[in-house]
């Protein structure tokens, strides 16, 4: 029997950014307490001779490819968008001794889901697959992204 199972692990980390050229509140530098929920597809391994048996990915695993990739680098840093004038605010920043990520897309919660799927993928062993991606910026606020939405 080959059953497909989703798995899914959360995050937290907290970030900052700005939205350069934005006709809000969010042009102004701010952060965010983000949740990152990971779900991954694939089949659970069926040898009770292997330590993983029964599991899909362990979740310790999947926890050191998403902290490495994204909670690490990201927790406590300011996004900004190198790509605009926020290039002279990351530098003046950095210099000043403040975690400055480096982006060169408008650090928004769709584009950073964009980029945290790229980013998970790559990392992934080839037998799963990266189901979907839901990145909450507020309680009431978040971004999907879905691979079933994707076009090769």
């Amino acid at each position: 029997m080959n059953n497909v199972i989703r798995i899914t692990k959360e995050f937290k980390f907290e970030t900052g950014h700005a939205l350069f050229g934005y006709d809000g509140l969010c042009k102004n530098v701010h952060g965010h307490s983000y949740k990152l929920s990971v779900t991954l597809v694939g089949t659970p391994i069926n040898d009770p001779n292997h330590v993983k048996n029964g599991m899909v990915m362990d979740f310790s695993d999947l926890k050191k490819i998403v902290n490495d990739t994204i909670v690490h680098p990201f927790d406590h840093a300011t996004v900004l968008n190198i790509d605009s004038p926020h290039r002279e605010l990351a530098d003046t920043m950095e210099k000043a001794g403040h975690k400055i990520r480096r982006v060169q897309y408008q650090p928004t919660s769709e584009m950073m889901v964009i980029d945290f799927a790229e980013k998970i993928k790559a990392q992934l062993p080839q037998h799963l697959k990266l189901h979907h991606l839901l990145l909450r910026e507020t309680e009431t606020s978040f971004a999907s992204w879905y691979a079933s939405d994707q076009t090769p």
